[in-house]
This record gives structure tokens, C-alpha cells and sequence, in this order.
């Protein structure tokens, strides 16, 4: 190679832009603040970072997430924690209390026949799904959900809370109107109203109307 040449490659090499160097992106860490009544137990803490899910804290939300009334806990599905977490996101929120989450299927059976709305093969019963209650902001985290597209999404305006899963996408809502026993929380215990009168025949013969839209409905979440 004569000089001319190596002149010429010099000049266009310092010609060139310099070479970018791509910096490491920060860690994704991701957090849940959630509060349980049934136990007063709460978790508050980063559950995934830039590498995936955080092994010990997982564990400590299954046991979190476990079924209350056996003390049995399962493998809860991360993807619904991650539903949970950016729907807190969606609307500003950074604390849920979780009125339920995993159920043995001896609890559901239960719950099944002492309450509406509580579907045979619960996504519940698989780990993949909370129903929970977010104060002032629950209407406007119903719409969230439901805008995600993420799984289903149960709205219970009378009873103050939402469901959640990952299922299949589908949206149902509860009104829980002329329900006798029906499961309120008040934003600080869980409690049943039942009815303050006798129903009148009309009455009773629309209730009965809702409750097999409201059993119909439950079979499909």
C-alpha cells in the first residue's frame, strides 16, 4: 500500500461518526403495595426487576395470596400480578387491598353456595385472579382494566370491588340489586348486608330473574 492510499483511508475513517456504544437500560423494577383485611397482613415491595419475576418475593406473595379460610397457598400466575401492577399504574394508584385471590376448590364449593357470583371453575381456583378494592378510584380502575384487554375483568359496584384475572378476555358486571347476603367491603371490613324488609311478590320474582342472570354470568368467569 503506498502513502497516497493509507492518507486516504485515514482521512475517511476519521471522517466517520463515532461508534455508539449502547448503555445498559435500568433495571424494570416493579412493585405491589397490597394490604390483606382477612389477615391484616400487607406486602409492600419490589416482586420483578430488569432479570424477571424476584424468586423470594414471589414466595412471599403466594403465601400473601394464599386461601385464607385453609391457610393453602399455590403458585399465584405472575402475569396477574403484573395486571394488578399496571392497572395501579393506570390510575395512579399505588396501594390495592386484595379481598381474595388463590382458593382451594373446597372454598370455592363454599363460596359457591352461600354466595353469588362465584363461578364453578373460578380462575381463582388456578391462581389467576384477584379481586380487589381501590377506594374513591375502583369505577375508574374497572374502566382501565377492561381497556387493557388482559383477561377478565368482574365490576361489583354494590359490593366495592373489582375482579381481575387472566383468563380469557371477557367483562361481566354485578349490581348485586335485591341480593340478600351479598359480601360488601367497606373500605375497611368485610360484612354482609342482608335484606331490610320482606320482599313483595313482584319483588321476589325479579330477584329471582337476577339471580339466574347472575348464576348464568358466573359460570363463565
Amino acid at each position: 500500500m503506498n502513502r497516497r492510499s493509507l492518507i486516504a483511508m485515514v482521512a475517511c475513517a476519521a471522517a466517520l461518526p463515532p461508534t455508539a456504544h449502547a448503555l445498559p437500560r435500568p433495571a424494570a423494577v416493579r412493585r405491589l403495595h397490597l394490604v390483606n383485611p382477612h389477615t391484616g397482613e400487607t406486602f409492600d415491595g419490589p416482586y420483578r426487576d430488569g432479570k424477571g419475576p424476584i424468586a423470594d418475593a414471589v414466595r412471599d406473595l403466594d403465601a400473601f395470596l394464599r386461601d385464607f379460610h385453609s391457610g393453602e397457598k399455590t403458585q399465584m400466575d405472575v402475569g396477574v400480578l403484573d395486571f394488578l401492577a399496571d392497572l395501579l399504574d393506570g390510575v395512579g394508584e399505588t396501594k390495592a387491598t386484595v379481598l381474595s385471590a388463590y382458593r382451594t376448590p373446597e372454598t370455592n364449593a363454599m363460596l359457591a353456595r352461600t354466595m353469588f357470583g362465584v363461578a364453578e371453575h373460578s380462575q381463582h381456583l388456578y391462581g389467576r385472579a384477584l379481586d380487589i378494592s381501590l377506594g374513591s378510584k375502583l369505577a375508574q380502575a374497572m374502566g382501565v382494566a377492561r381497556a387493557m384487554q388482559r383477561g377478565g375483568v368482574g365490576w361489583y359496584p354494590n359490593s366495592n370491588f373489582i375482579h381481575i384475572d387472566t383468563g380469557p378476555v371477557r367483562n361481566w358486571t354485578l349490581d348485586g340489586t335485591g341480593f340478600e347476603n351479598l359480601l360488601l367491603f367497606d373500605g375497611s371490613r368485610l360484612h354482609f348486608q342482608g335484606p331490610r324488609r320482606p320482599l313483595s311478590v313482584a319483588q321476589r320474582l325479579a330477584l329471582q330473574r337476577q339471580l339466574a342472570h347472575a348464576e348464568f354470568i358466573a359460570r363463565h368467569h
